[in-house]
């Protein structure tokens, strides 16, 4: 049985299926899990809610850096950004702050202050938040809409290709990872929401205006 990408609207056949079914779409190549497979909100917050976030532990510090050291690159204390998806601890607004950067933090389970959304900013990041998303296509218009021009989206997520052995993969082991990019998925977000530029670098993908 198919099932319709919640990206780019494509029928897509059965890819991979063991305690979630994934499905591989011929257009813009992403995998994906059966809508009716998804996480309930209060199984999806109780899964966040294990991530043990400490701000001032190097290693988180580390791991984040790639969105941050960009961020300090190429923005000033003057502009205005977000992070998207912040979670329990908002590390990213944590370390840029003390660079006295301007960052607002909205997530819809702990920082859920939808009046932000409705605001423009020069930079958004959305770390390790991507893969969550039940519904990208809207995520993805939201990101862009919310981007000043000249503004960047920095995003952090663990990208599919066919060198990976999807059974062994451990990115698709937490059932909250619902929604799988691979390159040519970035190639068409990129395409379809009109920006002038991408740029991925192992993990972290900055899509610019």
């Amino acid at each position: 049985m198919k099932k319709q990408c919640p990206l780019c609207n494509t029928q897509a056949d059965e890819f991979y299926q063991e305690k979630q079914t994934y499905y591989k779409c011929p257009t813009c190549l992403a995998r994906f899990v059966d809508e009716a497979q998804l996480p309930d909100a209060i199984s999806e917050k109780a899964r966040y809610e294990l991530h043990d976030d400490n701000t001032q532990d190097l290693g988180y510090r580390k791991f984040v850096s790639p969105i941050t050291a960009n961020i300090l690159n190429d923005f000033t204390q003057e502009d205005i950004g977000l992070d998207f998806g912040a979670g329990t601890s908002a590390i990213i607004s944590s370390v840029l702050k003390e660079d006295a950067y301007k960052i607002k933090n909205y997530d819809p389970y702990f920082h859920n202050n939808l009046e932000l959304l409705k605001e423009k900013y020069n930079y958004i990041s959305s770390c390790e938040v991507i893969e969550h998303f039940y519904k990208p296509y809207k995520e993805f218009k939201l990101l862009r809409e919310m981007l000043q021009e000249g503004g960047k989206l920095y995003l952090m997520t663990d990208i599919y290709d066919d060198k990976i052995d999807f059974a062994s993969w451990y990115y698709k082991n937490d059932p909250t990872h619902v929604f799988l990019y691979t390159k040519e998925t970035f190639e068409w977000i990129k395409k379809e929401f009109g920006f002038k530029s991408l740029v991925i670098e192992g993990r972290l993908v900055i899509l610019g205006l």
